[in-house]
């Protein structure tokens, strides 16, 4: 499901709040895309950019993000 308002979510090492996230990817919130069953979403779309969340496992459960420009430039 989308969703327009942020809902906080964590990972063992990290909990993510909209304030802290906009920090990190230096961008605005604009929606976040949570599967059913899912606490983590599994995409992020900002003013500039889709951000992609990828799951890290090793020890613990944290994540990565990847930033995607939603409109890049055809030069």
């Amino acid at each position: 499901m989308i969703l327009h308002q942020w809902k906080d979510f964590s990972t063992d090492a990290e909990s993510y709040t909209q304030e802290n996230f906009e920090k990190q990817v230096d961008d605005t919130f604009e929606a976040m895309y949570l599967e059913e069953s899912q606490d983590i979403p599994s995409y992020i779309w900002t003013e500039h950019y889709v951000v992609v969340i990828k799951p890290n496992t090793r020890m613990i459960k944290d994540v990565s993000f990847v930033k995607v420009p939603r409109n890049p430039s055809l030069k």
